[in-house]
């Protein structure tokens, strides 16, 4: 099997979050004919979806590689829209179109495609190689990878090094590996004034000013300088509503929503301390309500090592490009795997994901199995 026709197989199954539609059991195929132990795991939670997990491994000890992905893909959004059919993983002028292509079938299909070409060379390797596969990675995030990992080690897995084939390139396949991911953490500001009449404002209490004044000083003032490898922490204002029709009525609330990418100067617990002393400078005698939205995403990296180097090598060695080491962008799955292995990131070329046509370039699904050939031969050398 090629790893653009294990793509295509990837491609036509539906796996909007939380369905799986069958992706899993293309990969246990795959992975179980090469002799690799696998287990189907699903796991549950109050109020989330049940998700389908995979876990597979071949070998024994030290070092252990583990690659890590997701099968699980967004909606395709409105289907007339698309060239060409958003789970139809297509051919044409050398790109494959579809939903995953890039976030991050073709990243999971180049990993397998990669292992079984390495163990068909090499047989069984002087070590563990293994798989962490979700399909909760696009959604609540809960029932998935941070469930796996935990039950790999229940089992007595332990993990060394960990490559998660997520799209790390933003223009050419070796051009950014990600050796970190900043946090984020959403607020909720309520101001809570006297619903009056604009002709009258003397009697009424506008909401708005306050909320004006409270959001200002948040934005006001740089929260840090970045760091070596992060860039400075930013605060973005996602939300302003008053959910008011009227001209000549002054609202009684005003609500706004905010996110922060932040870096590891900061903790959440640090962070929320911050942003809570900055709007109480500015309160004065506004009535407010502040609310943070739980948050597992906390900023992390992996200091630059021998693994680190190994993957850029391997990189720079298929491609002739040496790769940027960054911490830009959303945030991954590597956020729960840094506390079981070090992590590293890096796939294809991200432009489409998420997007309407969708799509990689062919030449770059075969270029980075090749990359993960060369990750593996040394690492086990």
């Amino acid at each position: 099997m090629t790893v653009i026709s294990l793509l295509q197989q990837l491609v036509r199954c539906a796996s909007v979050t939380p369905q799986d539609e069958g992706a899993l059991a293309v990969l246990e195929q795959a992975l179980q004919q090469a002799d690799f132990e696998t287990h189907l795991v699903r796991f549950s939670e109050a109020g989330t979806p049940d998700i389908d997990n995979l876990f597979a491994k071949i070998g024994s000890g030290t070092p252990h590689l583990v690659f890590a992905g997701h099968t699980d893909v967004v909606p395709s959004g409105d289907v007339s829209s698309w060239t060409h059919p958003p789970f139809g993983a297509e051919i044409v002028d050398g790109k494959i179109y579809g939903r995953g292509t890039a976030d991050m079938k073709g990243g999971v299909a180049a990993s397998v495609a990669a292992v079984l070409n390495h163990l068909a060379k090499h047989g069984a390797p002087k070590g563990t190689i293994s798989f962490l596969i979700t399909g909760d990675e696009e959604g609540p995030a809960i029932n998935g990878t941070l469930k796996l990992l935990a039950w790999a080690r229940d089992k007595g897995e332990r993990f060394d090094h960990c490559l998660l084939g997520e799209p790390t390139n933003p223009n050419f396949i070796g051009e950014m590996m990600k050796i970190g991911r900043r946090g984020s953490l959403t607020g909720h500001i309520r101001v809570h004034g006297t619903q009056g009449h604009v002709g009258y404002p003397h009697l009424a209490d506008n909401p708005v000013p306050h909320l004006m004044r409270i959001l200002t000083a948040l934005k006001a003032t740089p929260l840090d300088d970045g760091t070596a490898h992060f860039d400075a922490s930013n605060l973005e204002i996602t939300t302003f509503d008053v959910g008011n029709p009227a001209s000549n009525v002054i609202p009684a609330t005003a609500f706004a929503r905010f996110n922060v990418r932040f870096n590891d100067i900061w903790t959440l617990d640090s962070l929320e301390a911050e942003l809570r002393r900055r709007i109480g400078i500015v309160q004065g005698s506004a009535r407010i309500s502040v609310h943070f939205e739980k948050s597992n995403a906390v900023a992390f990296m992996t200091q630059p090592g021998t693994f680190t180097t190994l993957v850029s090598q391997a990189i720079a060695q298929e491609t002739g490009h040496t790769p940027v080491l960054s911490t830009t962008g959303g945030t991954s799955d590597a956020r729960f795997i840094k506390d079981y292995a070090q992590v590293v990131e890096f796939g294809l070329v991200g432009k489409t994901m998420h997007g309407i046509d969708e799509h990689v370039e062919v030449s770059d699904v075969e270029a980075l199995t090749r990359i993960y050939e060369r990750v593996l031969e040394a690492y086990f050398q």
